[in-house]
């Protein structure tokens, strides 16, 4: 569970509130109306034993009599689902426009405010390319022709077009989680259309919220079904792709490293071009103060530093065109023959070898390609798609051509190819510009590594850490302080250690093509699942981008003993950490399932639970999404008394970017009436804030239960008043009923089908916040049910008044003494490790001390 500090609010999703496809056939319902399902969990019905089985099989409503879903029944019911009111989200009185687009009613200039941010954030990487690509390409196979500039040029113009543009912008792009991209952002995609997390907590419960976006099956997506049935059977496949997106997500990160080190390498590497006094040396030394200064600023967010660098970009970007238009002119105009794809054929029969080595530099051109996609949290997905068609791209490639123009009539300026080709009025000037252009190249994938561990850290993948927003208007632009730190401890080592450009080049090589193959599979698995695409299309995509990059990265693996090396060491390093955290994660989760207090006992103890029940509600945090938490039984036994009320709250962070605020709590009661102990979930997307002050979080939990309490005792009473006409419907046909919240029962016939198909307003909604109606309640029944729900909610504010009190479980594990040796050093050094100095998962509560109730535990795995 990540921890933020700071506020955001909105969404960079481009739907608002997002709709989601329930009942028959492809209807989509919109998530901010009543929804019909079939019967799920029933948030008024007391949980036993049997619904805590790791099946997680639907709960039956009271009084349905209805099989799960997943049998053959003869009879299956739709209930209408109300939109969720019983929320205490705190956010809600903070955030402002927490259910708008962050790009809706855009005036002109505030999207050309944000075209100059999508420059400065995004495009910086791919921008500051041609500082360097066309030195490392030549590097590596010497030009031994005019022939040979036109080959390696046409390479470079074809790779710009290939993997850039047409994968990424054209394709990649729109397979984005609701406005969120990134590799982490691809498996939660998966995940919420396939069971295949390995933490083993999710609830039948979690599909309804709105984010999900499940369609119904149906025989077109039976290919769809397969690939899903398998993948949620096999357990291997599971891991395999939890470790592709863990060798992903390394590689990210990897990119956050060898980003600033080579942009920042390679610009102020010119300065040898216009002094020729300055040695590799100095070069070292004002990278390394130019790289403390950029990690620096980082702190002040994307919005700020995006909008102050945007215009700089601009006119980097301009500057390349100009320069490129000046070279074509002034040198030789025949480079426009690289637009031939013959001249590559012809290129690798003159010199194969050298044409093969030339690869690995000539991917350096699509470097940034993916911080598009890792980026797209910041921005829209249209903005991305025209700023580099119409931009980025023909000024990349004016830029490339200028600088082949050149190198026809000057093969010995190759060294510094993009500095040499410069006009000596203006070398200053753009030596100038390029710096701070490199500099903002090495924000882009710093942002996109922040993105990317925030993501993994709220899907259980990475240590918690402290998150800052940077922003109150946009809630994806963040900053992560020991992150930051660290990217520039491990970038300051390299370039000490490592300071030639073609050396770190191969290791930019290495580390964005692992990003890319990572990405073309997930997107395959995309394709498959969700897009529900034409097979030959997906094997044509997979197929041709994969072994496309193979091929580079099979040129880039060459040369790893010279240098790069480094950059693999270290992301090994980041997937063992990832690996550890989440084997260690799963292992906690599942012994806390297996241990967790029976029913039976509970039941046993009775209603005092064998102790004192003091006055006053106690809030008992657990990761524990169902059942009674076998932490809970040391608060019984070693506290003197426990209090007259116990909820405990589950924070838990599910597959989807965001959850509807509306949506995000639920809860349940879990044990009869006398108890007084109920569960609440929270469920928080991956994008969403956490920041909440301990005595507003109070009253909106005790205003929310209340309205919990009230709606089950009106679903209660609508119940048993209707259960006989229900009865009788169901006997008298084998066909699907319709139940509305008043308990009328329709037969869903296809008449009625078309007719709610063809108009939403054919079945009245319900009120979302149902309160009990006196005048619709006759008879001593209604009357003992309104005195009973009257004296539960005087109970409620009575221990409210009494005060209320933090539990916190806090549950390590050990691996037992007949456990293999690797597991041991994994579990109890490393993992223990790890667990000890993240961040606790309380400590954005700011609850006073006095508040605070803390027991430890220990399993043995």
């Amino acid at each position: 569970m990540a921890e933020e500090a700071g506020r955001g609010g909105g969404s960079p999703s481009e739907r608002g509130g997002g709709e989601i496809s329930r009942g028959v056939g492809s209807a989509l319902v919109d998530s901010l109306e009543s929804r019909w399902v079939f019967p799920g969990e029933d948030e008024s019905e007391i949980e036993d034993e049997d619904e805590d089985e790791e099946d997680h099989k639907d709960d039956v409503p009271y009084g349905a009599g209805v099989d799960s879903e997943d049998e053959d029944s003869p009879v299956q019911r739709l209930i209408r689902t109300e939109p969720h009111v019983d929320s205490f989200d705190v956010e809600a009185l903070e955030v402002h426009g927490a259910h708008r687009s962050d790009y809706e009613d855009f005036g002109i200039l505030r999207r050309i405010i944000h075209a100059f941010q999508t420059l400065g954030v995004v495009f910086g990487d791919v921008g500051t390319s041609p500082l360097y690509t066309f030195s490392v390409m030549f590097s590596k196979a010497p030009i031994n022709g005019d022939e040979d500039v036109i080959g390696a040029l046409s390479l470079v113009l074809f790779t710009l077009l290939l993997i850039p543009l047409v994968k990424y912008v054209l394709i990649v792009l729109w397979a984005n989680d609701d406005g969120e991209g990134g590799t982490f952002a691809l498996y939660s995609l998966i995940c919420r259309h396939a069971k295949v997390s390995l933490l083993p907590n999710q609830v039948p419960s979690d599909t309804r919220i709105s984010g999900f976006m499940l369609k119904v099956p149906s025989p077109e997506l039976e290919r769809s079904l397969k690939i899903k049935e398998r993948l949620e059977t096999s357990l291997t496949l599971k891991k395999l792709l939890l470790m592709l997106v863990l060798a992903g997500t390394s590689m990210v990160i990897a990119d956050g490293v060898v980003t600033p080190a080579m942009s920042v390498m390679s610009a102020v590497g010119g300065l040898k071009v216009g002094v020729g006094a300055i040695e590799q040396d100095e070069v070292v030394m004002i990278s390394v103060a130019f790289l403390v200064i950029l990690f620096s600023v980082q702190k002040f967010g994307t919005s700020q530093v995006g909008l102050a660098v945007g215009p700089a970009l601009f006119i980097w970007f301009c500057s390349l065109a100009g320069i490129g238009i000046y070279n074509l002119v002034k040198h030789d105009a025949s480079v426009l023959r690289a637009f031939n794809p013959v001249h590559i054929y012809l290129y690798f029969k003159r010199n194969p070898v050298n044409a093969w080595y030339a690869l690995g530099g000539c991917l350096l051109c699509a470097t940034g390609s993916e911080a598009m996609f890792a980026d797209l949290c910041y921005f829209s997905v249209p903005s991305i798609q025209l700023t580099f068609v119409f931009l980025v791209l023909p000024c990349l490639m004016l830029g490339y051509l200028g600088q082949a123009a050149y190198l026809i009539g000057n093969h010995s300026g190759v060294e510094h190819a993009f500095f040499t080709s410069i006009p000596s009025a203006a070398f200053w000037p753009v030596l100038l510009i390029a710096n701070i252009a490199a500099l903002i190249a090495s924000r882009a994938m710093t942002t996109a590594t922040f993105s990317c561990i925030k993501q993994s850290s709220a899907l259980g993948c990475f240590p918690r850490l402290k998150i800052i927003h940077t922003s109150k208007k946009f809630m994806g632009q963040i900053y992560i302080p020991v992150i930051n730190w660290f990217l520039l401890g491990v970038c300051l080592v390299m370039v000490c250690s490592i300071s030639s450009i073609n050396e770190i080049g191969n290791a930019y090589g290495i580390a964005e093509l692992g990003v890319m193959m990572m990405t073309t599979i997930l997107v395959t698995i995309v394709m498959l699942l969700i897009w529900q695409i034409n097979i030959i299309i997906v094997l044509s995509f997979l197929i041709f981008f994969l072994g496309l990059e193979l091929t580079f990265f099979s040129s880039v693996l060459w040369c790893v003993p010279d240098g790069s090396w480094i950059i693999l060491v270290f992301a090994v390093i980041m997937f063992v950490i990832m690996w550890i955290w989440n084997y260690g994660s799963k292992l906690k989760y599942e012994t806390e399932v297996t241990r967790k207090l029976p029913m039976d006992l509970m039941r046993e103890l009775g209603c005092n639970l064998g102790t004192i029940r003091a006055p006053g509600i106690g809030l008992l945090y657990n990761e524990l999404a169902k059942g009674v938490p076998a932490i809970f039984g040391q608060f019984i036994t070693t506290l003197p008394a426990i209090h007259s009320m116990i909820i405990f709250v589950c924070v838990k962070y599910v597959p989807v970017p965001m959850v509807p605020q509306n949506e995000r709590f639920y809860f349940r009661r879990l044990c009869p009436k006398s108890y007084h102990i109920f569960r609440c979930i929270a469920r928080y997307g991956y994008k969403d804030v956490r920041k909440e002050n301990h005595q507003v979080f109070e009253q909106l939990l005790i205003d929310s239960l209340e309205k919990y309490i009230r709606r089950e005792a009106q679903e209660r009473q609508l119940e048993s008043d209707d259960d006989e006409d229900t009865e009788s419907e169901e006997d008298a046909s084998f066909s699907r009923v319709l139940v509305t919240p008043n308990g009328s029962v329709y037969s869903l016939g296809v008449p009625l089908l078309a007719e709610y198909m063809g108009s939403n307003n054919s079945i009245s909604e319900a009120n979302s916040s149902e309160e009990v109606n006196p005048d619709s309640a006759a008879g001593p029944s209604a009357s003992d049910s309104e005195h009973s729900l009257e004296r539960e909610l005087s109970f409620i504010r009575k221990a409210k008044e009494s005060g209320v009190v933090y539990l916190l479980g806090h549950g390590d594990i050990r691996a037992r003494k007949d456990s293999w040796f690797i597991k041991k050093l994994v579990i109890n050094y490393f993992y223990a490790f790890l667990r000890k100095n993240c961040r606790r998962g309380t400590a954005n509560l700011s609850v006073p001390h006095s508040h605070l109730i803390q027991v430890g535990m220990t399993y043995m795995v």
